[in-house]
């Protein structure tokens, strides 16, 4: 199912910030070598993280799902000069492959780069987060939210990736343990009673909270 049409995709990576050649060699490198390319954040919606990061000026970020690291670099645009970003990745070679690329970054020493199962190595970080980006597998969201929740600073945000799936979560008889996964995982923080939140339709879907207390 196509969500967002492809004229106004192309329109609006027009208007938005143009990415910086780090950034723009990531995505051509993805596109060329990797076969799930798909999974990456991209031109508009990277822009988007970059601007929300910009805008809270996060000392401690966690992502859970680096890929090839291009969404960590834009995170990393908003990070105050002694803040860490923390990023986790359960690929071997997806890690590697964003290693390579974060050296090239002038936010290098600030980025820390985990590889292994986010649910065993988040509890081992021991920091309150001011960011929190979720992009990783989708059958395990509710368990890395109710994770990292407590987590979060007060004033802090999380954004969590691909909440529509495909707009497979629109279809009346919602089909793939990951499709079903995402609806189970959207309906539980419309009922949470302990976050703001608003689904924005860019790209894939991202949905932004906010903890009340």
């Amino acid at each position: 199912m196509e969500l967002v049409n492809a004229l106004a995709e192309k329109y609006a990576s027009k208007i938005t910030t143009q990415e910086d050649e780090l950034l723009k060699q990531i995505q051509i490198s993805t596109y060329t070598n990797h076969a799930h390319a798909h999974m990456l954040s991209g031109h508009v919606q990277g822009q988007f993280l970059s601007l929300m990061s910009t805008l809270i000026q996060p000392k401690y970020i966690l992502e859970i799902g680096t890929f090839t690291g291009y969404s960590a670099l834009c995170l990393a645009k908003g990070l105050s000069e002694k803040g860490e970003l923390h990023t986790i990745e359960i690929r071997e070679a997806d890690a590697t492959t964003a290693q390579k690329n974060f050296s090239k970054s002038q936010y290098h020493k600030q980025l820390f780069l985990h590889q292994g199962n986010a649910l065993n190595i988040i509890p081992t970080l021991n920091k309150i987060w001011d960011l929190i980006f979720i992009d990783a597998d989708k059958t395990n969201y509710l368990a890395y939210y109710e994770l990292v929740l407590p987590m979060l600073n007060k004033n802090g945000l999380i954004i969590i990736d691909n909440v529509l799936f495909h707009g497979q979560v629109l279809e009346e008889n919602i089909k793939g343990k990951n499709a079903q996964a995402i609806d189970a995982f959207n309906n539980h923080i419309a009922n949470d009673e302990r976050v703001e939140k608003v689904l924005l339709t860019v790209r894939d879907g991202l949905l932004l909270l906010k903890k009340k207390f």
